[in-house]
């Protein structure tokens, strides 16, 4: 394995495992504590959560995206190229739930303290977890190949 195909996978895992690790975080403990926030209190919560989730999801996605995009054209010696095509899929796919229901919802609660948009928001991430944790496992396949 060349030392930058070495390089760029090992981002590539990082990141997603950190994303991993993120959402599932997010799923089970964090989505569940907006529960525990007043409505008359929720829409503060809910904007200062935004801003500062931002900060903590952004790098990693950031990461993520672009190593799956550069393995994906210029693939590391020794990597599935199916492997590759199916993780920037599932990258795509988490973007665009992400953009297309996500984002709305969090707009919303800050806005109101909407439980159906609650609701929405956990919903949609039950998505966001499971393409994650597939990431996770298609970026650990592809770090075992090169090993």
């Amino acid at each position: 394995m060349d030392d930058w195909g070495a390089w760029l996978t090992l981002a590539h895992m990082g990141a997603t495992w950190a994303m991993v690790g993120l959402i599932w975080f997010v799923q089970i403990v964090h989505y569940r504590l907006f529960e525990a926030v007043p409505d008359d209190a929720f829409c503060e919560y809910e904007q200062a959560h935004c801003r500062l989730t931002a900060w903590v999801v952004g790098p990693p996605m950031l990461v993520e995206a672009g190593t799956a995009v550069a393995m994906a054209f210029a693939p590391p010696a020794g990597t599935s190229h199916e492997l590759l095509w199916i993780g920037l899929a599932l990258v795509a796919f988490i973007w665009a739930v992400t953009y297309g229901v996500q984002v709305p919802a969090h707009r919303r609660l800050s806005e109101s303290a909407d439980l159906a948009a609650r609701r929405q928001l956990v919903r949609g991430n039950w998505w966001r977890t499971a393409a994650w944790s597939a990431r996770g496992l298609v970026a650990g396949a592809l770090v075992a190949q090169q090993m």
